[in-house]
């Protein structure tokens, strides 16, 4: 299983950026895959997750209404298109993969519950 996060880089506040996450290596049906940020100091924390088993979608209220998860199944790629960013939304961003085993996401998993990780992609937003 791998993951591959891209697309970070350096925006100003009110811009936008969209990150992707290529994966290779597991059936996406018996998935879910999360959006993960980690800034300076501070813990690793989930900001979005897409489960495509139902299509269903979550967002940590912090990015709700600003932030867009989605997948191209034809590509493995999963996007988090970010609008509207803030100098807070800086952090190094990650995908995750979950295997759900048949279980319904109701809310972004924490990081500890995830299985697979890629490596991050740096998102600075700048005031």
């Amino acid at each position: 299983v791998q993951l591959q996060a891209s697309g970070g880089g350096l925006v100003q506040a009110g811009g936008s950026l969209r990150l992707s996450c290529t994966y290779s290596g597991f059936t996406f049906d018996d998935y879910a895959i999360g959006w993960f940020r980690q800034a300076p100091g501070k813990e690793r924390e989930g900001v979005s997750c897409i489960s495509n088993s139902d299509g269903s979608t979550h967002y940590v209220h912090s990015v709700k209404g600003r932030f867009t998860i989605s997948t191209d199944n034809a590509k493995n790629t999963v996007y988090l298109q970010m609008n509207t960013l803030k100098p807070e939304d800086t952090a190094v961003y990650y995908c995750a993969a979950l295997k759900t085993n048949g279980h319904i996401i109701v809310v972004v998993p924490l990081p500890s519950g995830m299985d697979y990780w890629g490596k991050g992609t740096q998102v600075t937003v700048s005031s």
